[in-house]
């Protein structure tokens, strides 16, 4: 269990790493500062950066769904014994009278 959420940290600084290797497509604060003399790019790149981006969202996605699934099914068996355990073990108390 504690494997997936290591694997889901790890993804997700890739993810910020990829996210921050793209040129940005829109203007923006950005968009003042940036020249347009790069006429050659290289558009294998910037495709596979977005490529790798949806993979890594879509694999962020599903192991959080996937942990969920798993820490809800493990915690609420247990949880539920430790309510019942402490319900039976503590004292009644009698009645204030007035």
């Amino acid at each position: 269990m504690v494997i997936l959420t290591v694997i889901i940290v790890i993804i997700s600084i890739l993810l910020v790493a990829i996210i921050l290797m793209q040129k940005s497509k829109g203007g923006g604060l950005a968009a003042g500062f940036q020249s347009n003399n790069q006429i050659m790019g290289a558009p294998k790149t910037a495709d596979f950066l977005e490529k790798a981006t949806w993979g890594m969202m879509i694999a962020i996605a599903v192991l959080c769904i996937a942990s969920t699934l798993i820490f809800s099914n493990g915690s609420s068996s247990t949880t539920g014994s430790a309510i019942q355990e402490q319900q039976m073990a503590a004292p009644v108390l009698p009645e204030a009278q007035e």
